[in-house]
């Protein structure tokens, strides 16, 4: 309605003649570029009157100084979104900025090819590039299909448009990909490499991909993890951005100097070293070869390149490249053991030949065994560096020695080139305690995001493992969301990969959402082994539809670390949601993870069953002992018909400040009194603000009668009120309309009533009774409606019995 007034109006004001005032605005806005700095200096009363007539450029430009004057733009960016946008935006969008809003779609739309700048004169000024201009506007992006944006993006005439969206750039999302050639998946790595790697994106969702490519479904998850090795010759710098490159340069030149100045300093302390430079830079050469040599065979595997099943179907703890690790290995025992081994025996201070013929022996079998090209030369360099009569000089030149070594290996590619050269196993958390990381040392490790989504993306059980392999070194990611993948079993390699992360001290795993269709085993030993495997998660989501009763029975012989006999530590749950896929409610099972979980404010449980009558009072007892600070509990597709006494004792609590009910059949077989008997408990409780009851066939005369909890003799706290499907019609929102006036025409000041949702109810049956109610009822809260049809709906639901 508002799109067509607005429309309306337009062509009402088309029709009549121009003002004076009008045509010298439109003027003003055709030149803008010769006397845009004039106009910012208009007084605030004229320039409101030119806003309106400028192009989508200069107003997005004027904005500084319209906020100065006093004006807001953002009536005139809404009407531009329902003028060329043309499509209304969700109900459940909080729209704070249109401005922000109008320009990030503009950008999508003109990056898909959607929308054409010369379709409206608004949109076309030649003075201005379209992407460029509104990309520092975007902060979410979405790629489709074939990664046609990715290509558009990523060719050289919009350089300068990725640049400014790794500044902007927050949120990135993958929908429905289809698979693509080698040449686009480059495209796509190093689009990736620069939003995420040397960007500020935080959140990557990936979502409605039936039929996902392995190759491609890999790059996109180890990218997001933060692991990219830039091609299969890491000594080509053209494979590396510039960013890298920049770094690198920086790096190397600094140490350089360092050891320019240590060199210098050398010689004055040591005649003998100018004896001994001819060596010093034939080892130099040497020591560099045997890096490069060493490190070559680790670049040649490629793991971003392709994903290898014999890999990716071994243990939890497994290597993304065994071969590459292995190598590194070696690398490893050959300049890091080897030099450590003689460090050692320097502060220790064996004599020196006893130091030389160890040395020459491990060289042998390290150094010499992998290459098979170590010459007499390297002899020379440990000559060199043992004939230093003192001994905190020689471990001076040792250090720098090291540097050296490392810097010249290609490992420089990246910006932990060190990490990777050495090939080391360790990586070292916050308070410098060590952490073994084995399987993702054999590629550079960048920036990660905090957020990954993957929405109806079906996950074999070799991209299982994949991916909890690389969650087992995500120390970043914050937020892990897990919807309908068909995880299967796959599901025990997430939980390796998650109990490992949390040997990290400072991992950040905050909040686990894992729901799907068919479960694997069941719900209650999912909830035990997350919050054993994490347990500093404050929100844990795990539901499921389904349960495969053939998996279940395999549950003892394939459960392994999900046995429910294992203790659950003391954990920072806060918010906790069970979707049962039909399963019994069985509190003894859910007691411990409460009793865990002091701190817990949130409870939700959805789709379980009630075996018997006590299991619904025993978890009453349960939350009173166990959560005493529990703020919210909610209930959902549970048949609590036949327990009027427990839901009353939960409407009693004085802690509980929200409640849901939902299509719980509350007043299915219940009393007369029980209504008016949970009225009278809501009038008392001060605590509770907002009381949820969709899906319970209230109808008309129980709507009626909950006014009452706003009567003069009500100290409740209620603010929000949802009666969601319920059988409402319009005259009974009406006379609930009428009956809530008169109580707070009675006591305004005491009423703190605020919100009222509607959603779903027979209110088209009589659409100027229904207006009429929602009119009386907007004067006195908030209202939130649809518009629905009942009749429809009603035959769909009949359709389907």
């Amino acid at each position: 309605m508002e799109a067509e007034s607005e429309e309306e109006v337009a062509a009402a004001s088309e029709q009549r003649p121009l003002s004076l005032f009008q045509l010298s605005g439109k003027r003003v806005s055709s030149i803008m570029g010769r006397v845009e700095k004039e106009v910012w200096a208009l007084p605030g009363p004229i320039l409101q009157g030119i806003l309106p007539l400028l192009n989508i450029y200069y107003l997005e430009r004027i904005e500084a100084t319209a906020v100065k004057k006093g004006l807001s733009t953002q009536p005139i960016w809404c009407k531009l979104w329902f003028e060329i946008i043309k499509t209304r935006p969700s109900r459940l969008e909080n729209i704070k900025c249109w401005r922000r809003k109008f320009l990030e779609t503009f950008f999508s739309n003109v990056l898909r090819g959607i929308l054409d700048v010369s379709s409206h004169q608004r949109l076309n000024d030649p003075s201005f590039l379209p992407l460029l201009y509104t990309s520092r506007h975007v902060t979410q992006l979405t790629i489709y299909n074939m990664l046609e944006s990715v290509s558009e993006l990523m060719a050289k005439h919009n350089q300068d448009v990725l640049e400014s969206l790794a500044v902007s750039l927050r949120s990135l999302t993958f929908h429905h990909l289809l698979s693509s050639s080698l040449s686009t998946r480059h495209q796509l790595s190093l689009f990736l490499h620069r939003l995420i790697h040397h960007g500020v994106v935080n959140h990557l969702s990936m979502s409605s991909w039936p039929d996902p490519d392995p190759v491609l479904l890999a790059l996109v998850l180890k990218m997001s993890a933060g692991i990219w090795h830039p091609g299969k010759k890491p000594m080509n710098q053209e494979n590396l951005c510039h960013l890298c490159r920049e770094k690198s340069a920086k790096q190397r030149q600094a140490l350089d100097q360092e050891l320019m100045l240590s060199q210098d300093s050398d010689k004055l302390l040591h005649s003998s070293a100018d004896q001994c430079s001819d060596n010093d830079l034939r080892n130099e050469d040497m020591l560099s070869l045997v890096s490069q040599e060493s490190v070559a065979e680790f670049g040649s595997h490629d793991s971003l390149a392709r994903t290898s099943s014999e890999n990716l179907q071994d243990p939890p703890n497994f290597k993304l490249d065994s071969s590459s690790c292995q190598s590194t290995a070696q690398y490893s025992t050959c300049s890091g053991s080897c030099n450590a081994e003689n460090l050692s025996t320097f502060q220790h201070g064996s004599p020196s030949g006893r130091v030389q013929k160890q040395h020459k022996t491990a060289t042998t079998k390290g150094c010499h065994q992998k290459s098979g090209k170590m010459t007499e030369g390297s002899e020379d360099l440990y000559d060199f560096v043992f004939a230093v009569a003192r001994e905190e000089q020689e471990r001076g030149l040792y250090s720098k020695r090291r540097k050296t070594e490392e810097w010249k290996t290609p490992a420089n590619s990246s910006p932990f080139s060190a990490e990777v050269a050495s090939g080391s196993s360790m990586d070292w958390a916050e308070g410098g305690q060590p952490l073994v990381i084995p399987s993702l040392r054999t590629a550079g490790h960048f920036r990660s995001v905090s957020t990954l989504e993957v929405f109806s993306i079906p996950l074999t059980r070799n991209m299982c493992q994949m991916l909890g392999n690389l969650l087992s070194s995500w120390v970043s990611l914050e937020k892990l969301v897990l919807t309908l993948n068909g995880l299967g079993p796959g599901i025990l390699s997430i939980l390796s990969g998650l109990r490992t992360l949390s040997q990290h001290s400072g991992y950040s795993l905050r909040v686990v959402c894992i729901s799907d269709m068919f479960s694997y085993v069941p719900c209650m030993n999912l909830v035990h082994s997350f919050l054993s495997a994490v347990p500093l998660l404050q929100t844990l989501l795990v539901g499921f539809d389904l349960k495969t009763t053939a998996e279940w029975s395999k549950l003892e012989e394939n459960l392994g670390s999900l046995s429910l006999q294992e203790a659950i530590p003391e954990s920072q749950l806060e918010h906790l949601e069970i979707r049962f896929p039909r399963e019994p409610l069985q509190t003894g099972l859910l007691v411990p993870v409460l009793k865990s979980s002091r701190s817990l404010q949130s409870l939700s449980l959805d789709s379980v069953s009630i075996s018997c009558p006590q299991e619904v009072e025993l978890l009453l007892c349960a939350l009173k002992e166990c959560s005493p600070g529990l703020k919210r509990l909610s209930f959902h597709d549970i048949n609590l018909s036949g327990h009027s006494k427990e839901v009353l004792l939960l409407l009693q609590d004085p802690v509980l400040q929200e409640i849901t009910f939902s299509f719980c059949r509350l007043f299915e077989n219940c009393t007369a009194e029980f209504l008016s008997e949970m009225i009278n408990v809501v009038k008392k409780n001060t605590s509770l603000k907002s009381l949820k009851l969709p899906g319970n066939r209230l109808g008309n005369h129980r709507l009626v009668a909950l006014a009452d909890i706003f009567s003069e003799d009500s100290s409740s706290s209620i603010c929000h009120l949802d009666v969601s499907s319920n059988c409402i019609k319009p005259d009974g929102l009406l006379e609930f309309a009428k009956k809530l006036e008169s109580y707070l025409t009675q006591c305004r000041e005491q009423i703190k009533f605020m919100k009222l949702c509607l959603y779903q109810n027979w209110l088209d049956q009589d659409a100027a009774t229904a207006q009429d109610a929602i009119r009386r009822l907007k004067a006195m809260c908030s209202v939130v409606s649809d518009t629905w049809d009942s009749s429809q709906a009603f035959a769909d639901y009949i359709s389907v019995m």
